[in-house]
């Protein structure tokens, strides 16, 4: 199963990730470690689509392979939520604007998701965890 947590920049799609990864047991990947690796920090549109297949990838071939997959990254618009294609997304809708311009005018909150954060709880991970589990 892939698992999208996403949200605007500051909205904590990390701090939840390595909680949620540690109650799953599953692969994670981080978006800035992997562009950080792809060297490859382009934010535009065709940048921001580029890094949804490259996110795409790595968690498809964790799915093939029968693991769950966390992947956290913004995903700003359904374009690139289409692209992910995720089989269940998590939004961090905790904060209504981020420090990135860029990002604020393009975000598009998602009108499917599986799960949404509206505030921080020190259990949230524990909750987002029993729900994915029911659905597994």
């Amino acid at each position: 199963m892939k698992i999208l947590v996403m949200g605007i920049p500051g909205s904590g799609k990390t701090f939840l990730s390595k909680d949620l990864q540690g109650e799953l047991n599953c692969a994670w990947f981080n978006a800035d470690i992997i562009r950080k690796m792809a060297n490859d920090w382009d934010f535009s549109v065709e940048g921001r689509e580029r890094q949804a297949f490259r996110m795409r990838s790595l968690a498809d071939f964790e799915k093939k392979n029968g693991r769950l997959v966390i992947c956290d990254f913004v995903c700003p618009t359904n374009k690139t939520r289409e692209i992910f294609h995720p089989d269940f997304i998590v939004w961090m809708d905790t904060i209504t604007k981020s420090d990135s311009e860029d990002t604020n005018k393009i975000f598009e909150k998602p009108m499917k998701f599986d799960f949404i954060v509206k505030s921080w709880a020190k259990n949230n991970h524990k909750l987002v965890a029993k729900e994915i589990l029911r659905v597994v």
